[in-house]
């Protein structure tokens, strides 16, 4: 019998996107404020730069909590001028039942979407479901069904009214305290991917991805596909302070250097080095600010 929920379909190899995803802030300064003011209301403010266009990207985002309700309602303007609202209730009808509605509209463009799901878990299964109402409608959705710490699901998404199956996928994973694997078939089963992490102690971790897409040769040679690999770890220098490091099969190495300056404040480098053109500018730095209170 299972004894814990599944984590979403999204979620399974998480750890190892993380991992090689995360604390990387490169090609791009990026500011972050947090903010959590009384009566449940969090105030999000995001910007971004980017290093070579030097534009710049903004968000602002308000989300409000009515714990004894279970509703949760969510609103965010970018510097697009794009506005989104996200209204969910959650455990009303049935527990682990959550229902929500996502709108948005972009005026300079008269363009607007709106979407619809229902996500519903309890022991041992995890299932959401969406339909896009403005574009198809669409309808998307996906299944994770776990047993002890083995997690196997699967998604797929449908044009309804052009009656075709757009897009689907499968995964299949294993979880334990200290480590985790996850296969995944995606885009229809053309790309394929196998995917670990493993928390060596408590100062230490190490997780690796392959990717193999079918889509993809190598150039002069129709007949093989490559697999595309990457590697990387994260070290606690001290409780305030991390390093990470990864590097992939194309000679690319990423660095990154994480340190909390107090409470609440905690800023990022990193950087992405072409180590076979060590002498061209083929390199990317970047750098975060976080800011919580």
């Amino acid at each position: 019998m299972a004894t814990t929920i599944p984590v979403p379909f999204s979620d399974v190899g998480k750890s190892t996107n993380d991992l090689l995803g995360k604390d990387f802030p490169v090609g791009h300064t990026k500011f972050e404020l947090k903010t959590v003011a009384p009566g449940g209301v969090t105030f999000h403010v995001l910007g971004s730069q980017d290093n070579k266009s030097r534009h710049i990207n903004g968000e602002l985002k308000t989300k409000y909590v009515d714990y004894k309700n279970g509703v949760t309602v969510t609103e965010a303007w970018t510097t697009g001028n794009l506005l989104t609202t996200q209204i969910e209730v959650e455990n009303q009808v049935a527990k682990g039942l959550k229902f929500d509605v996502t709108g948005g509209f972009l005026p300079s463009e008269g363009k607007k979407n709106a979407k619809v799901g229902v996500h519903y878990k309890q022991l041992g299964f995890n299932s959401r479901a969406h339909v896009d109402l403005f574009k198809g409608p669409t309808f998307t959705g996906d299944v994770v069904v776990g047993r002890d710490g083995f997690v196997v699901g699967g998604d797929v998404a449908y044009d309804v009214g052009a009656a075709y199956i757009t897009r689907f996928a499968a995964v299949a994973g294993f979880t334990a305290p200290e480590y985790s694997v996850a296969l995944h078939a995606q885009n229809s089963f053309k790309v394929f991917s196998a995917s670990y992490y493993h928390r060596i102690n408590a100062d230490l971790e190490a997780g690796g991805k392959a990717v193999w897409d079918t889509k993809t040769a190598p150039s002069g040679d129709k007949t093989k596909t490559p697999v595309n690999l990457e590697v990387g770890a994260k070290y606690y220098l001290d409780r305030d302070a991390f390093v990470k490091a990864k590097v992939n099969n194309a000679g690319v190495l990423g660095l990154g250097y994480t340190q909390a300056l107090r409470k609440g404040v905690k800023v990022s480098i990193g950087g992405l080095f072409d180590t076979t053109k060590l002498d061209q500018p083929a390199h990317k730095l970047g750098l975060s600010l976080v800011f919580e209170a």
